[in-house]
């Protein structure tokens, strides 16, 4: 007690057992309250003077009892201070039993804490031992890894590295770029260069590159043959099938872009034709088409349209036939106002059947049916390039060995003034075939304009010309047979000047015009003049000569010609109205035809092909192409070890032949080891450098082409094939083969593989020498069983088959089984005999057959021996391959004094990894690049054929397409035949 008093708290606890003491010696002087610690102040002097007495009463052992006063330890209690009053010494608080309750729950406050204190020092300790052991771990691990601190001595030096860059930036900052105008400087001459080219268009600069070219080749063609050496002729010869080759690639590529700019044309055109169709609102907007448009269009669908319900095409149009000269392509260009056709002198200029479609429009103007560009016929180059255009289409029509085209070329004149009306020239009808035409010519004009004037709604214009004797025409009596009533033909007269000039016979005219003079008839009869003799004049100076000679014309004033009869205005009205007046009585009937035709294909095609879709050519050749690009893409889905696979036996089935007859068969034949490896390396070595290398290309494309018909295959037993894509699958598969070249760095790199492969003679471990010894196994095995197909080929039926199956020998079988025989004895007894049989052992077994009443050549010997051997050898490899699976020990110690021979099984060890290598090699190049080139030729093979319509035909036909060509054909024509009907009907 006494030491706890003389602690920290000492004075406190002093002061308080004295106050205690008083109010136990004086109990009537001390209150029972509780002094608050602002009032129990003293100081220092007070309770120092009564420590005595406050020790004696300790000394006598008081106990304070806890009911009356209970004293806390300060230590563990805040003692408020009041904030207005400094203390000088320490303070006492003592606490009586009335609020004894709060000073024990400050008192459990306390004691948590403590305890809480004790748990974080256990923490606390915790963490450092756990340190601690974490700590010895890393150190041991330490120990464990490798010193690097050899890496310091391969890294340059700080200064090293900061010199390197000093001497960069330093570079770097002396690089500037060329002053601007370098290139004129260095090239002086390329102002006077661009005023050149500046003053030439493009037909002359292609002339002068002509001209140049033309005379470096003569320059070379000009040399003598002293001239130069022959090396240098050589060389100039090579550099000229360079250039070509390189030519032909541009044109190929040029081709390919031209195809591709038709196309996107082609889509950017239906673009913007359905954008024109949509207003703003997004409502679509019919196009206003003029009649004579909409009725062209109708034909122009019926021209290409051939039915096997026989509905022909009886719509009207305006035929104009005549002898070849007659004027019948003047006439139409005067009904046309414009000098649209090629002219000639006395040639035969119309080679194809000629569709112009005439209309009436505010400016005049020609165009192709298949072609955007208008030709302005009120200028002079436009009309060239115009009758150019007509005769490139000409000949581009006509095919080779022949004179004339039936392929027709549609065309639109539109302009001020014009007749509605279709007009259609034919070539010519000729009298003579002359040497420069195909022998049929003849004949082929006649059948054409035939097939044209069977059309019995066909307006027929005859066109005679009046300068000749009527005698000397042919087209009248073909016109008389087609339309002998007359009910649809207009004869036409031309050339009536000269005909008033020269041979002057008003009578005879008189009767041409009424239809007494030729075996024909005619709705009308007219007479016209269609030029002046000159081919330059416009058609304006005709007209007005026209008109100038009918007024002062003989004929006319003499009563021969009826006003109405003369000048090509007046025909080309009587023309134009007949037209419509037959359109209008035949339209109906030629729609409600092609509507009875479209029930009966639909009819059949239920009937036929109840559950598929009316598919025609195109778009089974897009459901086509999606197949074959869907198998295509299959091949990126083989894996690897598949393909592996695949290349490892293909190149092997290329191989074995080679590598069992030329390289091993050969190299066994050896007395030694060292013989027989040699053999080896030199056969492998010839190999490698030689074929092997293109074998392998060869087995590669071979490969990936099965791959991709594997595909195609597959997919002919699914449920859902279609055979009618059959042959065009075929056919693509043939083409892409014939277009598909592989990579041609791909040989020079494989044959570096595997002549470093072939060279390595190591057998590295256990697993690879069992490999080995299974494959030289698996290879005598085949060759054993091919061998002894081929000697029982040779020897016939065995004595068991003999009686089984009631078979029996021919004499030279017998002859093979007895020389059979008789070498088998020689092998049993020199087991490890040579390849080759000497001739004394030839001789012997000849006399042994002898003996046997058997006569046999020496080449029949031979040959049986050569089986016969093969077979002993064989077998005998077998044998040692097997004892060389356990070899591989004796192997690693290189044979020594063991008796075993297994240097085979290193060869075949050898062959067998350069397969392995040579297959990784193949796949590599298949799937980095020779898929996606097979790929883009199947693609440029399907975008042929799309373009191709006579390819298309033929591989993709039968009842089922030709039943939705037609199908497709007659409902577009039935639409466009009602949409006509409706305007006409509109109109009238």
């Amino acid at each position: 007690m006494l030491r706890f008093m003389s602690g920290r708290f000492g004075p406190y606890c002093e002061y308080c057992c004295k106050k205690a003491a008083q109010k136990i010696l004086h109990p009537e002087s001390v209150s029972s309250k509780v002094a608050s610690p602002n009032q129990i102040v003293r100081s220092n002097h007070d309770y120092r003077a009564d420590t005595g007495q406050l020790r004696k009463i300790v000394s006598q052992r008081i106990t304070l009892a806890p009911s009356r006063v209970l004293i806390r330890e300060l230590s563990t209690l805040r003692v408020p201070r009041s904030p207005s009053m400094r203390f000088c010494g320490p303070h006492i608080v003592v606490y009586t039993n009335s609020n004894l309750r709060s000073l024990g729950g400050l008192s459990n406050i306390v004691g948590g804490v403590r305890k809480f204190l004790k748990i974080r020092y256990l923490l606390v300790a915790g963490a450092v031992i756990g340190f601690a052991v974490v700590s010895q771990k890393i150190n041991k691990l330490k120990q464990h890894l490798p010193d690097m601190d050899w890496i310091w001595d391969y890294l340059p030096e700080e200064e090293t590295v900061a010199r390197i860059s000093a001497a960069f930036v330093d570079r770097v900052s002396k690089i500037s770029l060329p002053e601007k105008g370098w290139l004129k400087n260095k090239f002086p001459h390329l102002d006077e260069l661009s005023e050149w080219f500046a003053n030439q268009n493009r037909g002359d600069l292609s002339t002068v590159l002509l001209e140049d070219s033309g005379t470096n080749m003569n320059a070379f063609s000009s040399s003598k043959p002293g001239e130069g050496n022959s090396d240098e002729k050589q060389k100039v010869s090579e550099e000229k099938k360079k250039i070509e080759q390189i030519q032909d690639e541009m044109m190929q590529i040029q081709i390919r872009y031209q195809r591709e700019i038709d196309r996107l044309e082609k889509e950017n055109k239906e673009l913007r034709k359905n954008l024109i169709l949509k207003d703003r609102k997004g409502k679509k907007r019919s196009m206003k088409k003029s009649l004579i448009d909409m009725y062209s269009e109708v034909l122009d669908e019926l021209a290409d349209y051939d039915s096997s319900y026989n509905t022909q095409d009886h719509l009207p149009r305006v035929i104009v036939v005549g002898d070849q000269s007659s004027g019948k392509t003047s006439v139409l260009e005067m009904i046309a106002q414009a000098r649209i056709f090629p002219r000639g002198s006395g040639e035969m200029m119309t080679r194809a059947p000629v569709k112009v479609t005439l209309s009436e429009g505010p400016y005049h103007v020609a165009q192709f049916k298949d072609s955007n560009r208008e030709f302005d016929l009120t200028k002079e180059s436009d009309l060239a390039a115009l009758r150019r255009e007509v005769e490139l289409r000409m000949k581009g029509s006509v095919r080779e060995g022949q004179t004339i085209s039936t392929e027709c070329i549609s065309m639109t004149v539109k302009g001020p003034g014009l007749q509605r009306m279709v007009l259609l020239d034919l070539p010519g009808i000729i009298s003579t075939v002359t040497t420069d035409m195909a022998p049929d010519t003849k004949e082929s004009i006649k059948k054409m304009v035939r097939s044209y004037m069977e059309n019995p709604n066909a307006i027929i214009l005859c066109i005679q010309d009046g300068s000749l004797d009527a005698e000397r025409s042919n087209v009248t009596d073909l016109v008389s047979q087609m339309d002998p009533t007359g009910k649809r033909t207009i004869f036409v007269l031309t050339k009536v000047d000269l005909a008033e000039s020269s041979l002057y016979n008003p009578d005879r005219i008189k009767s041409i015009l009424e239809g007494r003079l030729f075996p024909m008839k005619a709705l009308g009869y007219f007479a016209v003049v269609t030029g002046k003799g000159n081919t330059n004049d416009s058609i304006q100076s005709i007209k007005e000569y026209e008109e100038q000679f009918f007024r002062q014309s003989k004929l006319f004033k003499e009563g021969v010609l009826m006003p109405t009869q003369m000048n090509t205005q007046n025909l080309s009205m009587a023309v134009s109205e007949l037209f419509w007046k037959m359109v209008k009585e035949s339209v109906e009937q030629q729609a409600d035809a092609f509507k009875a035709t479209r029930f009966n294909l639909e009819t059949e095609w239920k009937n036929t092909f109840p559950r598929l879709r009316e598919l025609d050519r195109d778009e089974l050749f897009e459901k086509a192409r999606g197949e074959i690009l869907d198998e295509i893409i299959n091949l990126s889905q083989v894996t690897t070890k598949e393909w592996e696979a695949a290349f490892n036996k293909k190149l092997w089935e290329k191989a074995a032949t080679y590598v069992f007859e030329s390289i091993y068969l050969p190299a066994a034949q050896s007395d030694n080891v060292g013989t027989f490896n040699t053999t080896v390396d030199i056969k492998l070595s010839e190999w490698a450098s030689g074929p092997l290398p293109r074998k392998s290309v060869e087995v590669g494309w071979d490969t990936l082409h099965e791959q991709f018909s594997k595909f195609v295959e597959q997919d002919k037993k699914s449920k859902t094939h279609d055979e009618i894509f059959d042959n065009l699958k075929a056919a693509v598969i043939e083409i892409s083969r014939s277009k598909h070249n592989w990579d041609s760095k791909a040989e020079d790199s494989l044959r570096v593989i595997q002549r470093n492969i072939l060279e390595d003679r190591s057998v590295t471990d256990k697993q690879h020498w069992d490999q080995a010894v299974k494959f030289m196994e698996e290879t005598l095995k085949e060759k054993l069983e091919n061998t002894e197909t081929v000697l029982k080929e040779m020897t016939g039926p065995s004595k068991r088959e003999q009686w089984l199956h009631w078979k029996s020998r021919t004499q030279e079988q017998n002859n093979r089984e007895a020389t059979k025989n008789e070498l088998e004895k020689m092998l049993s007894v020199e087991s490890n005999h040579k390849a080759v049989i000497a001739a004394d052992e030839v001789t012997t077994t000849r006399k042994n057959l002898q003996a046997q009443g058997l006569d046999v050549d020496n080449d029949f010997i031979r040959e049986t021996w050569y089986h016969v051997y093969r077979r002993h050898f064989i077998k005998n490899a077998l044998t040692q391959a097997q004892e060389c699976k356990k070899g591989f020990y004796y192997y690693q110690r290189g044979f020594s004094d063991t008796g075993l021979d297994c240097h085979e099984v290193v060869l075949f060890w050898r062959i067998q990894r350069m397969l392995l290598v040579t297959s990784n090699a193949l796949r590599q190049q298949v799937m980095n690049n020779e898929a996606r080139r097979l790929e883009r030729i199947i693609k440029d093979v399907l975008e042929e054929l799309s373009e191709d319509k006579n390819a298309l035909q033929g591989l993709l036909t039968g009842r089922r397409v030709l039943l939705a060509e037609e199908l497709k054909r007659v409902r577009q024509i039935q639409d466009k035949l009602e949409e006509f009907i409706q305007a006409l009907n509109k109109e009238k």
